[in-house]
């Protein structure tokens, strides 16, 4: 069994020796500052992703409106105004189709908008919520579809439309809303 060993020893390669001892301090010298420049190195500070939200400022004109939404997207975005959630995407695909068969866009958009008010959980204001504060409420109409703030002007023109005609709702004011030119474009 000892032969063996010296046998096994033999094979095992084995470094050359240093010839004094300050040749074994600088190796050793050398080995340490290494260890400590690769930790150096390698000790960064992490960084840590901070998050911000961007205020996105609204259109200010109807002027800088000029791509056409498609099919898909004015029904997405239509879904979106009047029912405060998102439509599923196979309920988009489908509708596209719709609009695909129909020769006239204008009415199948008609169309649709009337089906969309008779669904049970569209989110409209009630005549009373409109009446009782209707500067808030023409503000919000227009945040909502067409993404920006209205003029003086504008607001002064639905105010007196709402207002010289008895039988407006707010169903009819976001009707003319998604039918309007400027609502169908981006």
């Amino acid at each position: 069994m000892n032969s063996e060993k010296k046998n096994l020893i033999s094979l095992v390669p084995t470094s050359p020796t240093c010839e004094t001892k300050s040749d074994q301090t600088t190796i050793a010298a050398l080995a340490a500052l290494s260890a400590i420049a690769v930790c150096i190195s390698s000790c960064k500070k992490e960084q840590v992703g901070v998050f911000e939200l961007t205020e996105v400022p609204l259109v200010s004109t109807a002027a800088e409106k000029d791509k056409l939404k498609t099919n898909q997207q004015f029904v997405s975005i239509l879904y979106t105004n009047l029912f405060q959630s998102a439509i599923s995407g196979s309920d988009v695909f489908e509708l596209d189709q719709l609009f695909q068969s129909v020769g006239d866009s204008e009415v199948a958009k008609e169309v649709l908008i009337s089906n969309f008010f008779n669904e049970s959980n569209v989110q409209l204001p009630t005549v009373a919520e409109m009446n009782a504060d209707l500067e808030a409420f023409i503000v919000e109409t227009y945040k909502r579809f067409f993404v920006r703030l209205p003029n003086e002007a504008e607001k002064a023109w639905v105010r007196n439309f709402i207002q010289s005609n008895p039988y407006m709702t707010p169903e009819l004011v976001y009707f003319s809303f998604a039918l309007s030119n400027e609502y169908q474009f981006y």
